[in-house]
């Protein structure tokens, strides 16, 4: 008697998706991947900066921030859609250090890497995925950058759908009054399976000052994420912008 076969699984839709417009859902490909590397004894960050910028690997687009707490750091925020270019631009880092071997060391521990998605309810899913996190890092009026990773605990994950939804809302209202005030902008990403220490998120907060962005992190540790499922948060990049360089045509994709 022949065994009734299993049936065959569906292909997985790694897709984006977006709120419905039209009834049509909108579900795209694109993401950016974020990726910031930390450096510290940088006793000469302007030549350093020149010699990325000059790099044969030189980043289509970077940021370079001066470590609010250590006064010879330095960190380096790229971003493309493509991961394997960000291993590209790094090489332009792998340089630098052979370079200035004597005068900078890497900071591993500080290392951040993360891809932008989707929720599901987003109006504008290309400008969520792609316009907004570039024009937020890039905003010449936000100089003060908080950059941090964290973890929920697994209770989380064992929730219902709706009450995930109703927890994460109140920390969204938060970011948005915040936005609302133009003090504060966040460019969230995942890094599920892309960080050392296995965190799943990647939040960088960017601003005009620094204390707001500091006191928006403070408001955040009363919401009920925080308190209850929250299980690791940190290290944090607190930087300064010194220099920032775009291809426009990023922007026009």
């Amino acid at each position: 008697m022949n065994k009734k076969r299993p049936p065959r699984p569906e292909p997985v839709d790694l897709r984006e998706v977006g709120a419905p417009i039209d009834g049509e859902p909108q579900v795209s490909d694109r993401r950016l991947f974020f990726q910031l590397h930390v450096f510290g004894h940088c006793l000469h960050p302007d030549v350093i900066v020149k010699h990325i910028q000059s790099n044969n690997y030189s980043p289509p687009a970077a940021i370079f921030y001066d470590d609010l707490n250590n006064p010879a750091g330095l960190g380096v925020l790229l971003f493309a859609e493509d991961p394997a270019g960000l291993m590209h631009q790094s090489l332009a880092l792998q340089d630098m250090q052979r370079k200035f071997y004597r005068e900078i060391s890497y900071r591993p521990e500080m290392t951040m890497t993360g891809r932008t998605y989707s929720s599901g309810r987003e109006p504008d899913l290309e400008e969520w995925l792609i316009s907004k996190p570039l024009q937020s890092a890039l905003n010449p009026d936000f100089p003060w950058a908080i950059w941090y990773p964290l973890r929920r605990n697994p209770e989380f994950y064992r929730l219902e759908p709706s009450e995930r939804g109703r927890i994460l809302g109140e920390h969204a209202m938060l970011g948005r009054s915040y936005a609302a005030g133009g003090y504060a902008s966040d460019i969230r990403l995942a890094c599920f399976g892309l960080d050392t220490n296995d965190n799943e998120f990647v939040i960088g907060l960017v601003g005009p000052e620094l204390y707001p962005l500091s006191r928006l992190i403070q408001d955040m540790r009363q919401t009920e994420q925080t308190t209850k499922y929250i299980e690791s948060l940190g290290p944090f990049f607190v930087g300064k912008v010194r220099k920032r360089w775009i291809n426009e045509s990023l922007l026009e994709k």
